[in-house]
């Protein structure tokens, strides 16, 4: 073994870890559940600027908290409280008007025992009032599990919504990433991809491609959602990076391959979407267009192992939460890290047998 063979996978998981602790800013924006605009504020409710850093704002990496007066509710899907979804929050350095109201001056140490009345918003057209905290008022019968908010489970709900929670049954703000899991993570694949592939142009397309498939695997595992801003440029980067690694010497595999895997294996994933929506994603039909070129580029024995794999992880995983009764037979995982670590385990096997 030559003084290159051991530097080159240390270089690898030198740009691996570099990369990876870069993620956790993306990983907590994007980690909004389906249907909801990506994150803008941290759990401390300060706004984030920018998609990669190892801390969500400017105002956590230097230790200040929000000021309490302008401290406002974050929910779990990240979106400020008194804002609509989809739309940005307010500046959070504008100091709100003076207010007479006595509860407004009580420090943020001291607990009060009643919670200060909000106004209640205008009604709608339609004659339902609209919430306190800007979000439609729940139409029908309180959830049990919330009775705080409805004023008990036989409470008016018209009068709870226009009462701001107590302290202790506010929603959980969400956690933010950990840089160290990312970073080890992340490593930990760029390394192994450079003991496999060698000195070959199409490392440096496995390095690139490497932390955005973290990233993937980690949002996905989070809320069950694949970024389309991820998966679709994904597929793209893959087919434009390989194509410039063709056209370089001494590389092993085939684009056009590349291209019809990608088609091949996004259509038999797109068969699958349509055949059985609840347990195939249409995000996993874009993620496959991604992984597709990635496999097809070492033939296609590579992109059979690694679909194969990919299916036999998902099962596992699915069939250890049954045993342990955490899940049941009909319960929905999400299938892209399964996806991904397949494409891995083929890409591996694919470079070191090529």
């Amino acid at each position: 073994m030559t003084a290159l063979d051991l530097a080159l996978p240390a270089a690898a998981a030198l740009w691996g870890a570099t990369a990876g602790a870069l993620l956790p800013r993306a990983a907590y924006r994007f980690s909004a559940p389906a249907g909801e605009e990506w994150r803008t504020v941290c759990p401390g409710g300060h706004p984030i600027r920018g998609w990669l850093g190892r801390r969500l704002c400017e105002q956590c990496a230097r230790g200040t908290d929000a000021d309490p007066r302008n401290a406002r509710r974050v929910p779990s899907d990240g979106v400020a409280a008194g804002t609509e979804r989809g739309l940005p929050t307010d500046d959070d350095t504008t100091a709100p008007p003076h207010s007479t109201d006595p509860a407004a001056s009580t420090p943020a140490s001291v607990e009060v025992s009643t919670p200060a009345p909000v106004e209640a918003s205008a009604p709608r057209a339609d004659g339902e009032p609209a919430a306190a905290d800007g979000e439609d008022a729940p139409q029908g019968p309180p959830a049990p599990d919330d009775e705080t908010r409805t004023g008990g489970a036989g409470g008016n709900t018209k009068t709870a919504t226009t009462h701001e929670p107590a302290p202790a049954t506010r929603a959980r703000a969400p956690r933010a990433v950990r840089t160290a899991p990312l970073a080890l993570a992340t490593a930990v694949a760029c390394a192994a991809l450079a003991l496999a592939t060698g000195t070959r142009p199409e490392l440096a397309v496995w390095l690139l491609l490497a932390p955005v498939g973290v990233l993937l695997a980690v949002v996905d595992f989070r809320v069950r959602r694949l970024p389309d801003p991820l998966t679709l440029p994904l597929a793209a980067a893959a087919l434009a990076l390989l194509g410039v690694a063709a056209l370089l010497p001494e590389h092993t595999g085939d684009w056009f391959t590349s291209l019809y895997a990608a088609l091949a294996l996004g259509g038999g994933y797109f068969v699958l979407f349509l055949v059985n929506p609840g347990g195939m994603g249409f995000g996993d039909v874009k993620l496959a267009l991604g992984t597709g070129a990635v496999l097809g580029w070492y033939g296609w024995p590579t992109v059979l192992l690694g679909t194969f794999a990919g299916f036999l992880l998902g099962a596992l995983y699915g069939g250890a939460l049954v045993v342990l009764r955490r899940a049941g037979r009909k319960t929905a995982i999400a299938f892209g890290p399964f996806l991904i670590a397949g494409a891995f385990a083929g890409l591996l096997v694919g470079a070191y047998t090529a």
